[in-house]
């Protein structure tokens, strides 16, 4: 008793010498970060793996720099990797149109063409507040504020790894609002050199800029400031910070030196939107009131040169690309390049690799799925023109598919069923979208063979049904899909086991969830309870593929079951039976789910649970960012449920299966999401029970 005594008056003592009020965590022993008061200043340590430590020694007077020093190092000896810093954070306040029909669903909105404003969040340091959570520690400091904006900064440490994340976590009550942000870190004494890879994929160093800030385009989406004892990168969550917009154009995610937009005077580096985005259709963040958003950006430390702390950024995101996983093929879809109208049928000189192939093999995909004649071409003929370019599509996909890629191609035909949809079809097929001359359903043309006319949906299931096509609803509740495919649910095409469901794309863009895309993945729970088996495949809805662009921010991508890749010449069959059978999982790339069952059953299958409804999961996850949090997700034809399982004690880059028994009576079906600290994530296809 005595001892705790001594130690609680010890305690009560450093609180009250400190400048703020520090309030420590009621779990001390949660981790193995060490929290402790030296005069004005708290100092946070936290071990790595490699047997070395990191320390922040956040500065509690009010009137100096937050940070005092960022540093690594052992045995109580550290060395200073950047001194006296300040996290700063530009806010950009606009407005939503909130139109009846979408409300906060929305993508056709152009922001910045309407009044905003730009403010720089004021931190007042008025208390500390510090809590344990499995392997993270966080430092709250308050308060934080703009114009209509309230909130707290949120300093998060990782054990394991020289990385924490500092977030201005803010709130507004008024409606309709939409946001956009830059944040970093500024410093008086700037550092000695800058660096970045710049869009050819060179790692170079920055000029020295004295008077002004500069933006740059840069791969990887972050910038490193080397000092004399190491370095420091700050970049963003690689997908979460990159709102939807049909061009990837790489809009200079970074920017440094002084006098950043005129609104802050120190030196600093950052990241940053282009507030004019693509110049189509620019909808920024979505901002509720009460809700949460979490701006926030990452740090990761080292004590060597700056080429070898990106390299350390890079793994975060296999460099960008999506890593081979056995038994697998990777799938993206939903392209409107237009290579075909663009430069085929303008008979421009042909190259013999198309730049937006090398993007793709780059990149790791093995199979793309086209969607070409987006609004370009001729898709209810003439019927020669019609003929043509479909001719000159199949014979330009097989020409670039080889041992190791496929090409595919597909269209986005928005004929006959409603609102916007996906096609694909094992083999190459001729069909027209129309049929005014009343010809033949289907007939053969001298030159080209089978040709199909289509005039209706009746016509347009029964070539699904003919030809084994297989076809889905683009952007479901969104964009020109709007309404769809709620509205034709009971419908006999989107009944048919041809309709594969709809497609995942993270639409809108809202900071407050610790997840992507809810939109789509609602839609796949209610498409569930409808007692429909149907399935969401990966999109991405992109149009120009070049090296240059920002493509893995916008990307995500499908890990279809195949041991081998079909070759175009045999059709490709394979690949829509694993798609309709949901042998698959979808994700941004950075949590991959290698296995999943349950009882026995994988993706897709049905299985009978005993009377007890007893349902036992294997999951086997391999991820880079420390996961947050896994969620099993079961329906009985009414009602979700969810089951939330913490993993705050993962740390990153790791490789474990998970083992769960949980209690699914009365329950008609279940599937698992795993989200990271970054809002990356994975979800799985459903697993049906029967009766």
């Amino acid at each position: 008793m005595k001892f705790f005594l001594i130690k609680g008056l010890l305690l009560f003592g450093l609180v009250m010498n400190a400048q703020i009020p520090v309030v420590f965590p009621e779990n001390p022993y949660e981790n193995s970060t060490i929290i402790a008061l030296n005069k004005s200043d708290l100092i946070v340590t936290w071990p790595l793996d490699n047997g070395n430590n990191c320390q922040l020694a956040i500065n509690l007077n009010e009137e100096e720099p937050l940070i005092r020093s960022i540093a690594m190092g052992k045995n109580n000896q550290f060395k200073a990797i950047s001194s006296n810093v300040d996290p700063v954070f530009l806010l950009n306040i606009g407005s939503r149109t909130l139109k009846p029909e979408n409300g906060w669903t929305i993508f056709f909105d152009k922001v910045p063409t309407r009044p905003y404003t730009s403010h720089v969040l004021n931190i007042n340091k008025r208390e500390a507040i510090i809590t344990k959570n499995g392997n993270r520690t966080i430092i709250s400091i308050g308060d934080i504020s703009a114009p209509n904006f309230e909130g707290s900064l949120e300093i998060t440490i990782y054990n394991g790894i020289p990385l924490f994340n500092i977030a201005a976590v803010i709130s507004t009550q008024k409606d309709s609002t939409a946001i956009l942000y830059d944040a970093g870190l500024i410093t008086d004494k700037p550092w000695n050199n800058i660096s970045f890879a710049n869009i050819k994929d060179e790692f170079v160093q920055a000029e020295n800029i004295i008077n002004a800030s500069t933006n740059t385009a840069v791969k990887y989406r972050t910038i490193i400031g080397h000092g004399n004892e190491g370095s420091i990168a700050v970049f963003p969550p690689p997908h979460q910070y990159f709102y939807p917009l049909d061009e990837a154009f790489n809009l200079k995610s970074v920017w440094h030196g002084p006098h950043y937009r005129n609104m802050v005077s120190k030196y600093g580096m950052g990241i940053r939107h282009d507030p004019e985005g693509d110049h189509r259709y620019v909808p920024w963040f979505n901002a509720p009131p009460e809700s949460e958003q979490r701006l926030n950006f990452f740090c990761l430390i080292g004590e060597g040169q700056a080429d070898s702390l990106l390299e350390d950024v890079k793994k975060y995101t296999h460099s960008d690309q999506y890593v081979p996983l056995k038994g697998h093929r990777t799938m993206a879809s939903h392209f409107h390049n237009e290579f075909i109208m663009n430069v085929v049928m303008k008979n421009e000189v042909m190259p013999a690799a198309p730049e937006f192939v090398e993007v793709f093999k780059k990149m790791g995909v093995d199979i793309v799925h086209l969607g070409e004649f987006h609004y370009t071409a001729h898709p209810k003929g003439p019927d020669e023109i019609r003929l043509k370019e479909l001719s000159a599509l199949f014979e330009q996909c097989e020409r670039l598919s080889d041992e190791d890629f496929l090409l595919l191609p597909g269209e986005e035909p928005n004929e006959f069923l409603g609102g916007h949809w996906m096609a694909i079809f094992p083999k190459p097929v001729n069909w027209i979208m129309s049929n005014k001359n009343n010809k033949p359903f289907v007939s053969d043309d001298k030159v080209y063979g089978k040709v199909y006319r289509i005039k209706d949906k009746v016509e347009m299931q029964h070539l699904l049904e003919l030809e084994n096509g297989l076809v889905w609803t683009a952007h479901p509740r969104i964009k020109g899909s709007t309404g769809y495919p709620d509205a034709y649910k009971n419908e006999d095409f989107f009944k048919s086991q041809h309709f594969l469901g709809g497609a995942w794309k993270p639409m809108p863009a809202d900071l407050s969830s610790p997840k992507l895309g809810t939109r789509v993945l609602d839609l796949l729970d209610d498409m569930n309870n409808w007692g429909d088996k149907k399935k969401i495949i990966a999109e991405a809805d992109l149009f120009t593929v070049t090296l240059e662009n920002e493509m893995y921010a916008h990307m995500n991508i499908n890990y279809l079951q195949l041991d081998t890749l079909p070759k175009f010449k045999d059709g490709w069959a394979p690949v829509l039976n694993t798609m309709t059978t949901g042998k698959y999982f979808s994700t941004t790339g950075e949590v991959l789910i290698p296995n999943f069952s349950l009882n026995g059953k994988g993706s897709g299958e049905s299985v009978k649970l005993n009377a007890d409804g007893e349902a036992k999961i294997h999951l086997n996850i391999d991820w880079t960012f420390p996961l947050n949090f896994l969620e099993v997700v079961s329906g009985d034809g009414q009602t979700v449920f969810r089951k939330r399982v913490d993993l705050s004690k993962t740390g990153a880059f790791g490789s474990e299966e998970f083992q769960l028994s949980l209690n699914l009576g009365n329950r008609t079906w279940a599937r698992v999401e795993v989200w990271d600290i970054a809002a990356n994530g994975a979800f799985t296809q459903t697993i049906y029970f029967s009766k």
